[in-house]
């Protein structure tokens, strides 16, 4: 039995920038789960509030937004600065019910074989002081969601069928979700794999949160703190860029669009290349469909007053 319990509270005033005088449990210690704090990462002061409510009053919170826009980091670094354990799991198409839940195991015990029940993730985070945070929600298989909809009855109790068990929840036991939709389906073609959620279990997150890119100048804070080697000026023209890509595609243009992710991932191959066009060609570019190429390089000669240089010919 995980006996580890908050021990201590922070302020959300204080720690987070939220403009509401919230106490937020949290441990003195981190643990083997905690996530490292990053000192550079900017909060979302809607999301951060209704994350920060999860973590103070137990309430299951659903984050949705575009990709690569820092989701499950915000879910992260909240975490990180509670000292609390957090545990990401991706509900992709192979995670099944069998991983979730457990499943029989034959092991030997002094020379024999003996089955034995080995428990999925499910029940060993319910047992403890974690934040478990369940990526790619609307990407899970119907079967799995509907084992995830018993944690989020009252007072979330898990009922462990394979050992006629009804595990009681931990003090410190915490869910999450993050999504790229609201549960919608794919709907502008950008998430093929995601699923139509059910209503009724969407119904049950107490709060739905939407997280979207940030603004230019967080956005470019952001891309400096996690590469410092690069320059103001350049780091607002590529932001600028990325801002360009989502217009695009808003209405048409382009098929895909630039994540924050994507722009560091551009500011980080920069470095390694020394050439920002091929970076931003190997990094974005080359995803995009051969006619979509041409739009990408006249927003990178309208945000930085060149023509990047042409793909060498075999």
């Amino acid at each position: 039995m995980i006996t580890r319990t908050p021990d201590a509270t922070v302020s959300a005033r204080e720690v987070f920038g939220v403009d509401l005088d919230l106490k937020v449990p949290a441990f003195s210690e981190p643990d083997d789960h905690t996530p490292k704090v990053d000192q550079a990462y900017c909060f979302d002061p809607e999301v951060t509030l209704a994350l920060l409510l999860g973590f103070a009053h137990n309430r299951r919170v659903l984050v949705h937004g575009r990709h690569g826009s820092g989701k499950s980091t915000h879910i992260e670094q909240i975490a990180a600065r509670l000292n609390w354990g957090c545990v990401r799991v991706n509900l992709d198409g192979h995670v099944g019910r069998l991983e979730l839940v457990g499943r029989d195991a034959v092991t030997l015990r002094s020379g024999k074989q003996v089955t034995e029940f080995r428990e999925g993730i499910l029940p060993w985070a319910v047992q403890r002081p974690i934040a478990l945070v369940l990526d790619e929600y609307d990407a899970g298989r119907p079967d799995v969601m509907f084992v995830i909809q018993r944690l989020l009855e009252g007072e979330g109790r898990f009922t462990l069928l394979e050992r006629n068990e009804v595990l009681q929840a931990h003090a410190g036991f915490r869910l999450f979700a993050t999504a790229n939709t609201v549960g919608l389906g794919n709907r502008d073609g950008l998430y093929h794999g995601v699923q139509r959620v059910n209503h009724a279990q969407l119904d049950r997150w107490n709060l739905v949160a939407r997280l979207d890119y940030l603004p230019a100048e967080v956005e470019v804070g952001i891309v400096r703190g996690q590469v410092p080697a690069l320059d103001g000026p350049t780091a607002e023209a590529m932001v600028e860029l990325a801002r360009l890509t989502r217009s695009g595609h808003e209405c048409g243009d382009l098929s895909t669009l630039m994540s924050t992710r994507t722009v560091v991932t551009w500011a980080e191959n920069t470095g390694l290349l020394a050439d920002l066009a091929l970076a931003l060609r190997v990094t974005f570019t080359n995803k995009c469909p051969e006619f979509e190429q041409e739009i990408v390089d006249e927003y990178f000669q309208r945000c930085f007053g060149r023509a990047p240089k042409a793909r060498a010919s075999a």
